[in-house]
């Protein structure tokens, strides 16, 4: 099982042992999981991946349960690598890949992260949890945490798609909606999780939900033979499987299963929300709050995320970018994958369409380079956001137009 030997502190360096329960290194940096890859470069090779299980979990050595009793897996990871090229041709780029993580259990790729950081709450014997979510974190944790016999207690916005509170109510989370941002319900979550005895499961608070993120990374070497694309576009509220992704990728070479190089990191944010953006644009190596955050793509509504210094630190050193666009932009491309090549994208996959149009535009990438996109959910999450394009007709303007079935 797994090599790990330690956590480190991603800003003061400080080390933790792994076997404990942590939360934010007491500089408030997140914590990160290190192994020791020399061990697992003697004993586990790629090319006995095909031996281990059809999911995320064929990496176990790399990811931090040491007792095998404790996974709780509802087949999260091993989704598809899609080639598309309708799509490719009509954009002009001749190797698009997409990456459809909307087939994880509970329809996006946060099922990833919540599969680890809930196996790791088994085996470390924690039985209640707390998250704030913008709808799929929330969707994913209530799912693992019922598999688990784990209380979840869940906060998010009001307006979050409905298909996210129904989820979480079938699967006994303890929900409570709140009149505000994912910040707001994240300051909820800080204020009583030591009165009522909850873990705080909130991105980047604890360390192993990137650890199960960043399996993506190790799936796009090993999909596309241990050559990586010359571009990933990564929607990026939390950012948290870009950053994953990263570390992945650093794993993967010191074991020796990929070449230095790495792709451009390319994270895509909304025009109503890009803290990211803007830290980047103007050099910085953090984030400012994002005043007044809004966007139809949930998942990109995170108005600070708090691996935003990891974040840009990836972009710039893989001499990637960050992109914004519009709402309507973002559905457009969503739209446009699902006419295009059958995939029905959430919101934040069809930010990568409209990012990649653009970058392609500016001539930042070139019509021959290998690029992957990350759909990061499934559309049938966000149906009250596609409604708007898609209005029902009446009875009556259906059947002037000749369509109306009159049941017998």
């Amino acid at each position: 099982m797994t090599t790990v030997t330690h956590l480190e502190c991603s800003v003061c360096g400080k080390r933790r042992e792994a076997a404990k329960v942590h939360n934010l290194c007491e500089c408030s940096g997140p914590l990160l999981v290190l192994y020791d890859l020399e061990q697992a470069k003697a004993t586990w090779s790629r090319d006995t991946l095909t031996k281990g299980p059809s999911s995320m979990w064929r990496y176990a050595p790399v990811l931090p349960v040491r007792d095998q009793a404790s996974i709780i897996s509802l087949g999260e990871g091993m989704t598809p690598m899609l080639e598309t090229r309708r799509l490719g041709a009509r954009l002009g780029a001749r190797d698009l890949w997409v990456k459809d993580e909307g087939l994880n259990p509970t329809g996006s790729f946060k099922a990833r992260g919540l599969s680890c950081a809930v196996s790791m709450c088994v085996e470390l014997g924690i039985h209640k949890v707390a998250i704030p979510s913008a709808g799929n974190a929330a969707s994913a944790l209530a799912a693992y945490a019922a598999a688990a016999g784990i209380e979840a207690h869940i906060f998010m916005p009001r307006d979050v798609p409905q298909s996210n509170y129904i989820e979480c109510k079938a699967f006994g989370a303890h929900v409570t909606l709140v009149d505000g941002l994912i910040s707001d319900c994240g300051r909820m979550v800080a204020e009583r999780k030591d009165v009522e005895g909850w873990f705080d499961i909130s991105t980047l608070k604890e360390p192993y939900r990137i650890e199960g993120k960043k399996t993506m990374g190790y799936e796009v070497a090993e999909q596309l033979d241990w050559t990586l694309p010359d571009a990933i576009f990564y929607p990026a509220g939390g950012g948290v499987g870009l950053i994953g992704m990263w570390k992945a990728f650093g794993e993967m070479e010191a074991l020796g299963w990929i070449s230095n190089k790495r792709p451009k990191m390319i994270a895509v944010q909304t025009e109503g929300c890009q803290p990211v953006v803007r830290a980047f644009e103007r050099g910085e190596s953090k984030s400012e709050f994002w005043e007044n955050a809004h966007t139809v793509a949930a998942g990109l509504r995170v108005p600070k995320p708090l691996g935003d210094a990891l974040m840009l630190d990836a972009i710039r050193k893989s001499g990637g970018t960050a992109i914004a666009v519009s709402d309507e932009e973002l559905l457009d491309g969503s739209l446009e994958l699902g006419a295009d090549e059958g995939i029905f994208a959430a919101p934040e996959g069809g930010a990568c369409v409209a990012a990649l149009r653009k970058l392609l535009a500016s001539g930042f990438l070139k019509p021959e380079e290998r690029i992957v996109l990350y759909n990061t959910g499934a559309g049938l999450k966000y149906l009250e956001a596609f409604s708007t394009r898609f209005p029902r007709a009446t009875s009556s303007e259906q059947d002037k137009l000749g369509g109306l079935i009159t049941p017998r």
